[in-house]
């Protein structure tokens, strides 16, 4: 590893998003959106370096103007309001001076010190109680994006050159989902963000990447320089920066370890998933995109069990025409060659939203989103619909709904999958007649009500991501309450244990899709509670494997009954660690140590 190690070393902690170990050299940005360099400038180039900045505001200005007095008759009165607003920002010493200040004190480049302060405004409006103000945030950054476009002269590249990615570590404020998926086509070493849960759609995307990561690491990105020498520990959600030689040498054996470790795992990629008593279980995988599905297939998945189709409209202006998603959808497909794909019907909304969306509500979680946005939005969800049946004659397509909490809402959908299916009958056009549809169960309300579910659907799949966020009322993008998020939590077992109860009593399928399918501590209490398909992450799917081969299902089962019997937390605790440590006789599974 090349670099000058720095006597100033110091250890941060935040929350392992995935495991492994990444030495890497920092690579700080914003976002993919104000993704900016960071280099000094010589102090003979600061003069030119404020000019720089001075000719983007002052560019910015005169398009403002421009667009104003040229602002139609007919347009609404809010068109002329929205760029005097923008105006103002633009005027404010906030935005166009202490800039300045920051290039001259720190000699930075114009770009970088003007990224600083907008993030630093923007973190003032998150503070703002009142909707309407926070929402202001968005103007801010609007003007500060004006204005780095505006930036005359070429600066160094943004991003590094694909030669040198494998020895960098992305470091972040935040990191939305969208920036995430843009990340996909590059192969950092690693990912550090300030802000962020464990299971956050930011964390749950940069899972599937397969390299370490931590998030809620708090101020990191204002701690840490570009360049300097950092090691990752995913599993501990340890961050070392500038390492001295003792501490890198230590950490680079347990990464050759590790790596070994995962060479082992390889070993079972071909081998069928069945506990030691003879009980076949279903691993299938988790994906974002098409592309995702190699790693699937790699890992040996009998399956996609949860489609994310919603990022196929992110990072874009506009929407995926019918043609476009048919097309992603049959990739997938004809890619898993037979085996099932379970597609997710839209679930944006949240922290996953279109460009140019409306401003988000006071509590995105709870408002409209995934089946309740399709439902608001019956052009964009037919759309969806025409494009996943037409693919369906392609492969053993099965459609998800998410986020389903009323039996209005489960008729709603199946009229509209009704209503797509006699609008390609009137056009000739093939599908799937015998499709199944299946529902989410992450909200209380639907576990609660499973009669009319199991009735009414194919199948279920658990998201227990969100399902524990409802249940226990935490944020699980927000790392101060991280500590309250618990997958073990007695409701929350109790609630999955009667979902998978109800679904095998009625003779309907039923899989875990949410994080926990990929949580070690959790395999063989689910398989104990009668689950027999899990689907998680393609470099989650080995490891799970291998606590399957190595789980005794009679004893998991009479363990697993014992454990909900049980109130007292304490030997609740001791009894599911009973279960995920004990012994069935196999020391060995195809050579790799259960």
């Amino acid at each position: 590893m090349a670099g000058k190690l720095s006597e100033a070393s110091f250890t941060l902690h935040g929350a392992g998003v995935f495991g492994g170990i990444a030495i890497g050299h920092a690579h700080l940005i914003s976002s993919a959106r104000f993704e900016v360099g960071h280099y000094e400038i010589a102090e003979d180039g600061i003069a030119g370096e404020l000019q720089r900045f001075d000719a983007a505001i002052e560019q910015v200005r005169s398009e403002l103007r421009g667009l104003h007095a040229n602002v139609p008759a007919s347009a609404p009165a809010e068109m002329g309001a929205f760029l005097d607003l923008h105006l103002m920002i633009l005027a404010d010493s906030n935005l166009s001076v202490v800039p300045r200040t920051l290039i001259q004190s720190r000699r930075c480049n114009a770009e970088w010190a003007l990224v600083q302060q907008m993030e630093a405004i923007a973190a003032q409006f998150d503070e703002i109680e009142d909707p309407y103000l926070r929402e202001r945030k968005n103007d801010i950054e609007q003007v500060a994006e004006r204005v780095l476009k505006a930036m005359p002269g070429k600066a160094p590249e943004t991003l590094p050159s694909p030669a040198r990615e494998h020895d960098l570590i992305v470091v972040a404020h935040d990191l939305s989902p969208a920036d995430m998926i843009l990340f996909k086509q590059h192969e950092f070493a690693g990912f550090v963000t300030d802000l962020g849960g464990v299971t956050s759609h930011t964390a749950i995307v940069a899972r599937s990447l397969a390299i370490p990561a931590i998030v809620g690491m708090h101020n990191a990105r204002a701690m840490i320089c570009e360049n300097e020498l950092l090691i990752i520990d995913g599993r501990e959600g340890v961050l070392i920066v500038n390492p001295n030689q003792q501490v890198l040498d230590q950490f680079r054996r347990r990464r050759d370890l590790i790596e070994a470790e995962r060479l082992k795992l390889r070993s079972l990629r071909s081998r069928r998933a069945a506990t030691l008593d003879g009980q076949v279980v279903a691993l299938q995988a988790n994906i974002e995109l098409p592309q995702d599905v190699e790693l699937a297939r790699e890992a040996g998945a009998t399956g996609i069990g949860l489609f994310r189709s919603e990022f196929l409209f992110l990072n874009r202006a506009s929407l995926p025409e019918e043609d476009e998603q048919f097309e992603a959808y049959r990739q997938v497909v004809k890619a898993m060659e037979g085996m099932p794909v379970t597609i997710r019907t839209l679930d944006l909304g949240a922290d996953k939203v279109l460009a140019g969306s409306a401003p988000q509500a006071p509590n995105p979680a709870l408002g409209l989103r995934a089946i309740r946005y399709c439902l608001a939005e019956p052009q964009i969800f037919q759309t969806q619909l025409r494009a996943l049946l037409r693919a369906s004659c392609s492969g053993r397509i099965r459609l998800l709904i998410p986020m389903l909490a009323h039996a209005h809402e489960i008729d709603q959908t199946l009229a509209a999958i009704a209503q797509t299916k006699a609008e390609l009958d009137e056009r000739g056009i093939p599908y799937d007649r015998s499709i199944q549809v299946g529902g989410m169960i992450e909200i209380p309300a639907a576990a609660l009500s499973l009669g009319y579910f199991v009735r009414k659907l194919d199948f279920l799949s658990i998201g227990t991501n969100d399902l524990i966020q409802y249940t226990l009322a935490i944020d699980r993008n927000d790392d101060a309450v991280a500590h309250l998020y618990d997958p073990l939590h007695p409701a929350v077992l109790q609630l999955i244990a009667q979902t998978i109860t109800a679904a095998n009593k009625a003779g309907k399928a039923v899989a875990v899709c949410g994080e926990m399918a990929g949580d070690l501590d959790a395999t063989r209490l689910l398989l104990g509670l009668g689950l027999r398909e899990f689907s998680m992450h393609p470099a989650q799917l080995l490891t799970v494997k291998r606590e399957v081969l190595g789980t005794n299902l009679a004893s998991a089962t009479a363990m697993a009954k014992r454990i909900m019997r049980t109130h007292d937390p304490r030997k609740r605790g001791r009894l599911l660690d009973t279960l995920c440590h004990q012994a069935d006789g196999a020391a060995l599974v195809a050579g790799v140590v259960v």
